[in-house]
């Protein structure tokens, strides 16, 4: 065991929101050593939006972010915003792109992002130091102690940034959560987040033809009061529903609630338009009317239950019809869980921290940022923006 060595900030976890922290502290003077026990760092960044990491979102608000607390993230996100990181990537000759919905993407790497990073901790004097587990973390008079496997680290300030416990293959662990609880903070049920939704097999059974079919939808949680609805696409699975729109509702979804999906939100009366229909293409098959806006695997199998022609359909048919298309509900059994999870929801409870530094109330000098505290946002560069804004909180404050 080497002899102590001291610091002002250890941070644990060289993730987004922990590179961010040290970066940030590192620039102020602090001497900042920062801990991972990965072989890399920044693993969730390395992955995101297929390498080019959808980095931010520019339409980020605090409503976009779920937590028992919806007004905590809002001290953090005014103060670290979309902008400030693009001058960052600016700065260092990165450039970007928006796809949809606010979303922005690196135009070189998501390799090119932990590069920026790493050079900024070098400019910043950090200490970085990789495949290194804490096996304990003590508080002293003088702040805090961590112990590894070979040394023991002393620092007045320590900063927990270890994530959730979504995606546990790339490493992830609940050892934030743990932590938490060693100091007497409640922690907030952990569960999947933006992840796929899986149905009862007989259910699925009937969709199995739909498998790998995508299709342009309004999702909504009906019992829910304040769930948004989110029009995205779905993608039919073996298993049940994926796409951006599910991964999005599923994390409003809790199990015995049902969900409600609009097939047809292009139309805002979807029993007009197909009396429409029946008064305009009365010699067509439902099939072939449906075919012309869904996807034709997903027209055949609708149309299965209405076979004939669209002169022969009811008001009762065509209404039995609308509610398919426009409302149609399915009650999943539970989720894909963490393995398919892009986050986790919950976590350290915010009760126990100040919104404007991350700090511990009951505890000077420990702070919990990014993915382990009960914040979580949308999909779509939302929770990367939370990681830099609470990083960048908690660099500030410590």
């Amino acid at each position: 065991m080497q002899a102590s060595k001291s610091y002002d900030v250890i941070i644990i976890g060289a993730g987004a929101a922990g590179m961010m922290a040290a970066i940030t502290a590192g620039k102020r003077g602090k001497k900042v050593l920062l801990l991972e026990r990965n072989k890399k760092p920044g693993a969730k960044i390395l992955i995101s939006g297929g390498g080019r990491c959808n980095f931010t979102n520019q339409d980020t608000e605090p409503g976009a972010y779920i937590s028992e607390n919806p007004h905590f993230a809002k001290s953090a996100l005014s103060r670290y915003t979309p902008w400030d990181f693009m001058d960052l990537m600016a700065a260092h000759g990165l450039s970007w792109h928006e796809k949809t919905l606010g979303q922005l993407f690196c135009d070189q790497s998501a390799k090119a992002i932990v590069s920026m990073f790493l050079e900024e901790c070098t400019a910043a004097g950090v200490d970085l130091k990789l495949q290194t587990d804490v096996v304990k973390v003590g508080q002293e008079p003088s702040g805090f102690s961590i112990r590894t496997s070979d040394t023991i680290w002393e620092a007045g300030s320590l900063v927990i940034a270890t994530g959730g416990t979504a995606i546990p293959q790339m490493g992830a662990t609940d050892f934030g959560y743990r932590l938490a609880r060693q100091f007497g903070l409640r922690i907030v049920e952990p569960l999947p987040a933006l992840v796929p939704l899986v149905f009862d097999p007989q259910i699925v059974a009937g969709m199995k033809n739909l498998a790998g079919v995508a299709a342009d939808c309004n999702v909504s949680v009906p019992h829910r009061k304040h769930a948004p609805v989110f029009r995205e696409n779905i993608l039919f699975t073996h298993r049940g529903l994926s796409g951006p729109a599910i991964l999005q509702i599923s994390s409003y979804w809790s199990h015995g609630d049902s969900i409600a999906v609009n097939l047809l939100p292009v139309e805002a009366d979807v029993l007009a338009w197909l009396k429409k229909a029946r008064e305009t293409q009365g010699a067509s098959s439902v099939k072939a009317v449906l075919r012309s806006v869904l996807p034709d695997r997903l027209a055949d199998q609708i149309a299965e239950e209405w076979p004939d022609k669209m002169a022969d359909q009811s008001n009762q048919s065509l209404q039995a019809l609308t509610e398919r298309l426009s409302a149609w509900s399915l009650k999943p059994t539970g989720t894909e869980g963490l393995k398919k999870a892009e986050v986790t929801k919950g976590g350290v409870s915010t009760e126990s921290l100040s919104s404007k530094t991350m700090e511990v109330k009951s505890v000077p000098g420990l702070y919990f940022i990014g993915e382990c505290v009960d914040v979580t946002g949308w999909l779509g560069g939302y929770n990367f923006q939370w990681a830099w804004a609470s990083g960048y909180a908690a660099g500030q404050a410590v």
